[in-house]
């Protein structure tokens, strides 16, 4: 009998990890505009042309319960640096939200196309820049640990599909320069996948200890781009992994929307299955949770109908991932759904600054 007990109560952990219930399975946006959008004048509106403030709507209309928010080490202006997350933080904690620090390790955008090295850590060594990150992951959360803010997932670098703090040629605006061929320029390289693997796992691993140092129980994320595409993952995370990186979850992107552009042979539900298949995949094979820590769909007002599809698309991604994954991946996260249309095609609200059906598809 006693066998039997302890048989029964080795298998708790994997009988209650096959489902996701509603409240471990989270639903949330990255918002990292919104501090300028308010300075700007903009004001949200629900559906019936009620004013109301854009936080407490993503959370009681939409049932968002984690807001994603961006750090950057010495940005322009102060958009988006530890002050600027620090006073976003305070409204998610005082709406009762989890809170996702998404660290870019950089003075600006840092994507799979360049992970622009800091201006003042250029010219840095590999031991000196591991400290500058380190010191720069303590500080920043240290700040938030001191306002009485615990934030539940950390991002150490932001889509480091091919690593992290390596910069590229660019224009006056900061924005990468491509030739004929799209390709671009390093101008200098730290931590390339491709090219200093062992520099670009040290750096994760950096990032990854420093968390911790301040925050022992927050989950550390390392973020990818394509969701979809199984062998990226494999290829990267073993890479990462041999070195000596480390990580509790694996973030990914997923947007239909950039991954058919230039590929016709593309579908976004068959870029979804894919997602959630691999979503499966990493699970296993490197025993850790998934979650999509970036997804969008086009708004076009000229076009309702493929903002319907936008919320089709998005009430699927939401239902097959907290019910197809077995119970890995642990939630889906909007990036910017509270963009206008014009500059960026991908966010949910419409031109009066609500929320357009696409928002839905959190609901269903």
């Amino acid at each position: 009998m006693k066998r039997i007990i302890f048989a029964l109560l080795m298998a708790l952990p994997m009988m209650a990890g096959a489902q996701t219930t509603e409240k471990d399975f989270v639903k949330g946006a990255d918002v990292g505009f919104l501090a300028g959008q308010e300075r700007q004048g903009i004001v949200f509106h629900d559906r019936n042309g009620q004013q109301r403030e854009c936080l407490e709507l993503l959370k009681n209309d939409y049932q968002m319960s984690a807001i994603r928010l961006r750090v950057w080490v010495n940005p322009r202006g102060g958009n988006c640096d530890k002050f600027a997350l620090l006073a976003m933080a305070r409204r998610v904690k005082a709406l009762g939200m989890d809170l996702m620090v998404d660290f870019h390790y950089s003075d600006w955008w840092a994507d799979p196309a360049k992970q622009p090295i800091p201006k003042a850590w250029l010219g840095h060594s590999f031991e000196e820049m591991k400290q500058d990150l380190r010191s720069h992951t303590i500080e920043v959360l240290s700040l938030l640990k001191e306002n009485g803010i615990t934030p539940r997932w950390v991002q150490v670098g932001n889509e480091t599909t091919n690593g992290m703090l390596w910069s590229v040629k660019t224009n006056e605006q900061g924005w990468e320069i491509k030739d004929s061929l799209g390709n671009t320029t390093i101008t200098h390289s730290m931590g390339h996948i491709k090219t200093e693997p062992q520099q670009y796992a040290g750096f994760i691993r950096t990032g990854y200890d420093a968390v911790k140092e301040v925050f022992p129980q927050a989950i550390v994320i390392v973020h990818l781009d394509r969701g979809h595409e199984q062998s990226l993952y494999d290829r990267h995370l073993d890479t990462l992994l041999k070195y000596g990186g480390k990580f509790d979850m694996v973030g990914m992107s997923l947007y239909p929307y950039w991954a058919m552009d230039g590929h016709p042979e593309l579908n976004a539900d068959g870029i979804i299955t894919d997602c959630i298949s691999n979503i499966r995949h990493v699970s296993e094979k490197y025993n850790c949770d998934v979650m999509i820590v970036e997804t969008g769909y086009e708004v076009d007002e000229r076009h309702p109908e493929k903002m319907e599809e936008g919320r089709r698309l998005l009430a699927r991604v939401v239902r097959e991932a907290r019910n197809e994954t077995d119970g890995h991946c642990r939630g889906v996260f909007y990036w910017e759904p509270q963009c206008l249309p014009g500059g960026y095609k991908l966010g949910a609200f419409d031109s009066k600054a609500a929320p357009t059906v696409i928002m839905d598809g959190f609901i269903e």
